[in-house]
């Protein structure tokens, strides 16, 4: 649903294209580090008509157009660059991200597009346009047979509800038998969920029909995190993101108990 930057470019000029940005993203962190092209999906080309797009988005984009599919593309990209495991994304079409909004400039109303809902406050629900967006059948298969599944850390309307609103992917987080875990951000995120407590994020997930069985939550995170969260050491040590083995530490011990 992302409509900013590289990715929105694209899908402007490239009609029906799902934005590549989120995978674009998976794809590098899952990467092999040996691997040339798995370090650059990243770079931002500096001048010409390209300027400003990330290199991985226009890969991925010149490899739906050649291979006619967008999981395609995606797949081939996670080949190329030794990837661990698989991305895969929500829904195969494009779409939009609408939030019902508490003030749209002159009460509540509706936002439309992912750069102004996440430009939002007081955002009640989002949802996608078309609303039955279809997802590759693999994703929920993946759902239904994991153990655990991670909601998180990200924007919470405009990246983890994004996703998880998609219809396929709703029903299979309902019917799943895995551990249905929240990673809480580190703080709030300004100003798409300022004035949130973890608990209230929750209760954003749960009005979209998304249960957890599991919160994490870092001891930075000082507001109410409702029963039963999990509370241990997971940011790095300058406490501005997630560590990475902290986390998956974490996530770990949640599944063995």
């Amino acid at each position: 649903a992302d409509d900013g930057g590289s990715s929105g470019r694209l899908r402007a000029s490239v009609p029906g294209l799902p934005a590549p940005g989120d995978v674009r993203r998976c794809l590098g962190a899952l990467a092999d580090p040996d691997v040339a092209l798995g370090q650059v999906l990243e770079h931002r080309i500096e001048a010409g008509e390209d300027a400003g797009h990330a290199l991985g988005n226009l890969v991925i984009v010149g490899l739906a157009q050649d291979l006619g599919s967008f999981g395609a593309a995606v797949d081939e990209v996670a080949r190329q660059v030794g990837a661990v495991g698989r991305v895969l994304p929500a829904t195969s079409v494009a779409v939009d991200l609408e939030a019902e909004v508490a003030d749209a400039g002159e009460g509540p109303g509706t936002v439309r597009g992912q750069v102004a809902v996440a430009g939002s406050r007081s955002i009640d629900t989002v949802h996608l346009v078309p609303a039955d967006a279809p997802s590759p059948p693999e994703v929920g298969e993946a759902i239904l047979a994991a153990e655990q599944v991670v909601l998180g850390p990200g924007s919470l309307f405009t990246s983890v509800l994004a996703a998880a609103v998609v219809p396929a992917v709703r029903s299979a987080l309902a019917e799943t038998s895995a551990r249905r875990v929240l990673v809480a951000n580190l703080r709030p995120q300004e100003p798409e969920t300022a004035g949130l407590a973890v608990a209230d994020e929750v209760a954003a997930l749960a009005r979209h029909g998304i249960e957890v069985d599991d919160v994490l939550v870092d001891p930075l995170r000082t507001d109410d995190t409702g029963e039963g969260a999990t509370c241990c050491p997971v940011a790095d040590e300058r406490g501005l993101v997630h560590d990475p083995e902290r986390l998956a530490a974490a996530l770990s011990r949640l599944v063995t108990g």
